[in-house]
């Protein structure tokens, strides 16, 4: 299945001109129940956020960058930042939740656990979960938007990003738990691929293959075929992915300076540090702070 046309790019701010049946609330978060209302806007388009689509029950399929996933009850999908969606025609009975997120909203709170779901789940973005689990998310999204749409309550910013961080918690907890699959069941490409990411996960601050590849025991260029065929992405796309990100919740959520986190995440010297940040976030790491409400 190939793009052959420019692709739509959806924001946050888009969505309440999209439809009415779409709740939204600051420009942060919205939520909605029934994901075919955005064909109103295209039918392929590609998001600038993150969001996580609840089947509640029949079945829909969605293509995420070329790649088809179909939903049934009780399965849960990751939609990753600058992911390409088509929307297919879902079954008459079909109905879900949608919660989507501003990128950085609420990673204050991530821990090396988290973040490796966060990590696994891009690989593999439908997650089954168990009625317990299905119902507590629905229970985090009835009370968000009951917060958010009732005008009676004084319902502060404070608050609301509150519950999403423990709803985020919550989500990644399962998350996590599902992920962890038998090794004994899994292919030596799986195992090898695994074991890269959950080294990323740990301690993302070497930035070159080779330093990976010698720690699994292969070569550079096994660990980049393996990478490709697990997810599409090269070993050293899947690092930057890594380290950007560990760049970020140092830079938004810890009291670090400039010159402590390039130590932290060895680079060299500052200079470095601050060409590969101005590489990957677009900015330097002061103005990144500054642009992204640092210390606010």
């Amino acid at each position: 299945m190939k793009t052959k046309r420019p692709v739509t790019e959806l924001k946050l701010d888009d969505i309440p001109s999209i439809s009415d049946k779409m709740r939204y609330y600051d420009g942060e978060i919205y939520f909605a129940d029934n994901i075919t209302t955005v064909q109103g806007l295209a039918r392929e388009f590609k998001v600038n956020f993150v969001a996580f689509v609840f089947c509640l029950k029949g079945e829909i399929e969605l293509w995420l960058d070329q790649q088809r996933y179909t939903l049934r009850a009780c399965d849960g999908l990751f939609v990753e930042n600058n992911t390409i969606v088509e929307v297919g025609t879902p079954s008459h009975d079909f109905s879900c939740k949608i919660c989507a997120f501003r990128t950085d909203l609420g990673f204050s709170f991530i821990s090396k656990s988290a973040f490796r779901a966060i990590m696994q789940i891009q690989q593999d973005p439908v997650i089954h979960f168990t009625d317990d689990e299905m119902t507590l998310m629905l229970k985090y999204y009835e009370l968000l938007d009951f917060k958010m749409s009732c005008q009676s309550l004084s319902t502060g910013k404070e608050s609301i990003t509150s519950i999403i961080k423990a709803y985020a918690g919550d989500l990644l907890s399962s998350i996590s738990h599902h992920l962890h699959a038998d090794d004994s069941m899994l292919r030596q490409g799986d195992k090898l691929f695994r074991k890269f990411v959950l080294m990323l996960a740990d301690d993302a601050h070497e930035r070159s293959v080779k330093s990976y590849a010698d720690e699994l025991c292969v070569s550079p260029k096994y660990l980049t075929s393996v990478c490709q065929q697990q997810s599409n992405k090269t070993a050293s796309q899947i690092i930057s992915l890594a380290v950007t990100s560990r760049i970020k919740q140092l830079l938004l959520y810890s009291d670090l300076s400039i010159k402590e986190i390039a130590a932290e995440l060895h680079f060299g010297n500052l200079s470095f540090f601050g060409k590969y940040v101005k590489k990957h976030l677009g900015q330097s790491p002061n103005n990144y702070r500054k642009a992204n409400g640092y210390g606010l």
